[in-house]
């Protein structure tokens, strides 16, 4: 005969996990351990659908400002997937690759922004800034001339690299690294400052 003692501890586990499927299944939210399932929980929140995307070139442009620029070159690339290659995610990828001191692909990046198109004064500078980086000190104040005449001299950052340029074209000898803080332009407001690269 069997006795009911040895089958206690297994109908005591079925008890407990009936009442914790109960409790999972309360209005009060509770998972099986008593964690909430609610928005202020450990839960990462769904995906909201009803609401519109981040733009992926401003994402690319926030991680820029910050220093990110590996993860910049990711939100860029996507952002040429969804929309195409343009001359603003050139340049955005030229001024990235500059963070990370890859001067050839930046400046390959920002010779083909230029290419695609010719107005933009931000592109210029840029391209002016991998320039002067690379060493091409001749060609950079050319490129940030026209980068200043179509700007209509407004900005700042521009007339500074130009002026850093043209100091260090006359006496490269007096010119002091410390100086040597050259401003990359985006289109919009807010500009990204490049010390000498690694």
């Amino acid at each position: 005969m069997i006795t009911s003692r040895r089958y206690r501890p297994l109908s005591l586990v079925l008890c407990m996990i009936s009442l914790a499927g109960l409790a999972a299944c309360s209005s009060g939210g509770q998972s099986l351990f008593g964690v909430s399932r609610t928005a202020t929980g450990p839960f990462a929140p769904g995906i909201d659908t009803s609401k519109d995307a981040q733009d992926g070139i401003q994402v690319a442009h926030r991680l820029m400002q910050a220093g990110e620029f590996e993860l910049a070159i990711r939100a860029f690339n996507r952002a040429a997937l969804a929309t195409g290659l343009d001359a603003e995610i050139l340049s955005g990828l030229g001024s990235a690759n500059l963070g990370l001191g890859r001067l050839g692909q930046a400046e390959q990046l920002l010779r083909s922004a230029v290419k695609d198109n010719e107005n933009q004064p931000e592109v210029w500078n840029n391209l002016g800034v991998v320039l002067m980086e690379s060493g091409k000190i001749a060609e950079a104040r050319l490129t940030f001339r026209k980068a200043y005449a179509l700007d209509n001299g407004e900005s700042d950052a521009i007339r500074d690299n130009l002026r850093l340029a043209l100091a260090k074209s006359e006496n490269s000898v007096t010119v002091q690294d410390q100086e040597d803080n050259y401003k990359l332009v985006r289109r919009g407001a807010g500009d990204y400052v490049i010390r000498s690269a690694p």
